[in-house]
């Protein structure tokens, strides 16, 4: 609802006028009329509510193995089946979710800080430190990601890293691969910015640089940073099931999406126990296209000059 202030004219009425909403307002509104988007946000609001809070009134969520119900096909009793040790695969794939979801959102913080910060140090100083943080993220981005993270979790595993500490461990790899690309856009962004008149505005009146970058700069590529860090989310989610996938992630009794089908990955259970890797497959796959086509309308919405 928009703002009402008082103003008087000539005759000395009071006559009531509407501010212009915000442009935070407005891109709100534009955010709603795309359908799509909304969709995608509604099913990620989804998965994070049903996978945080749904193993909580599990009456199988202490996942004893029971192995007098070991492979059972989907029941009332069991929604989804049970596993090879007689667990519930559905609280299984809600409890591998909470590990998958933490890791993809916890990593992208990761990345996003380090890319904003990095990225924004070098196109504000430029010079020496410029060319010290672009090269070294100009040499991970000639290094693709996956074998890249594929070398770290094979020393991982080689070092005999407990299974506790694994998942935090995938997070700081992940966000290590991550940031460079978001850094070189936020250094483009920054040359362009400190160009703009409120800079030399800013210049001229003796401001700080921590004062320039913190209260003027770095609020101007929120946008940019919310798209960036949105998109990083499907992709870290994507990249640590696969890491999972092939024994390299997190470590089994924790559960995750990719090690749950890593778990089902013989052709036994392909052909006659589908219940096993079709519920985390599919939760993988629907969690990722949802957050790529909110994180796409967020960025017509929010950076009208990449809109597609």
């Amino acid at each position: 609802m928009a703002f009402i202030e008082r103003t008087l004219t000539e005759a000395g009425k009071p006559v009531r006028k509407a501010r212009k909403p915000s442009l935070w307002s407005q891109a709100f509104r534009r955010l709603l009329k795309n359908k799509l988007a909304v969709s995608g946000l509604v099913v990620v609001v989804f998965m994070f509510v049903i996978c945080f809070l749904g193993p909580v009134f599990s009456p199988y969520a202490d996942n004893k193995i029971n192995m007098a119900a070991m492979n059972r096909a989907p029941s009332l009793q069991h929604w989804l089946g049970t596993d090879r040790l007689g667990r519930d695969v559905l609280t299984r794939v809600l409890q591998a979710g909470r590990i998958s979801l933490t890791v993809g959102l916890a990593s992208m913080v990761l990345s996003v800080f380090l890319g904003t910060f990095l990225g924004a140090v070098a196109g504000y100083y430029r010079g020496i430190v410029d060319q010290v943080i672009m090269r070294i993220a100009d040499l991970l981005l000639t290094i693709p990601g996956l074998p890249l993270l594929f070398i770290f979790g094979a020393l991982l595993s080689d070092w005999k890293v407990p299974t506790d500490y694994r998942m935090y461990i995938v997070m700081l790899m992940l966000s290590l691969v991550n940031w460079p690309g978001l850094a070189r856009m936020v250094r483009g962004q920054m040359l362009s910015l400190r160009e703009r008149e409120f800079m030399q505005a800013a210049v001229v009146l003796g401001l700080r640089d921590r004062r320039k970058l913190i209260h003027h700069l770095i609020p101007n590529l929120v946008p940019l940073i919310i798209v960036m860090a949105t998109l990083n989310i499907g992709g870290a989610i994507l990249s640590e099931s696969v890491l999972s996938f092939f024994g390299l992630g997190v470590m089994p009794p924790t559960p995750t999406w990719g090690n749950m089908i890593d778990a089902a990955n013989n052709m036994i259970d392909f052909q006659q126990h589908p219940w096993l890797w079709i519920p985390p497959g599919v939760s993988i796959f629907a969690t990722v296209i949802a957050i790529n086509i909110f994180g796409d309308g967020l960025r017509d919405v929010l950076d009208p000059k990449m809109k597609r």
